[in-house]
């Protein structure tokens, strides 16, 4: 028997708001460093800005976790003189942001239930 397990989406959770809103930002497709910072900072309109410092070691804990991989570079349809790094979310990763989504709904569900008082958001806000 070898010293590697293999995980289950669920025994990744829960995700930290960092690492939840990076793959939130690639579920969409393979991005670089700085349009996942930019995606991340517009989904939340503001309230969660991210530095290098927090991405890159968020991502390279999910590297090592399998949640992401690094990937070749789109053809350059524009001057984009500096090597960009790209990422996306591996087959174990999206199972893993789906199962956090579950989660997160499960306890939204819950609080609803027991007519927990927080007010959603409004859309734009």
């Amino acid at each position: 028997m070898s010293g590697t397990t293999t995980r289950g989406p669920e025994e990744h959770l829960p995700l930290t708001p960092a690492v939840s809103h990076i793959m939130l930002a690639l579920a969409e497709g393979e991005k670089h460093g700085y349009a996942i910072m930019r995606e991340v900072e517009e989904m939340t309109d503001g309230h969660l800005t991210m530095g290098p410092g927090t991405l890159y070691g968020s991502i390279k804990r999910m590297l090592g976790a399998g949640l992401v991989e690094e990937t070749d570079p789109p053809p350059a349809d524009e001057d984009d003189s500096e090597r960009r790094r790209y990422y996306r979310l591996t087959g174990l990763g999206e199972k893993v942001l789906g199962a956090e989504l579950a989660r997160l709904d499960a306890m939204m569900r819950a609080a609803a239930a027991r007519k927990v008082a927080w007010k959603p958001r409004p859309e734009g806000a």
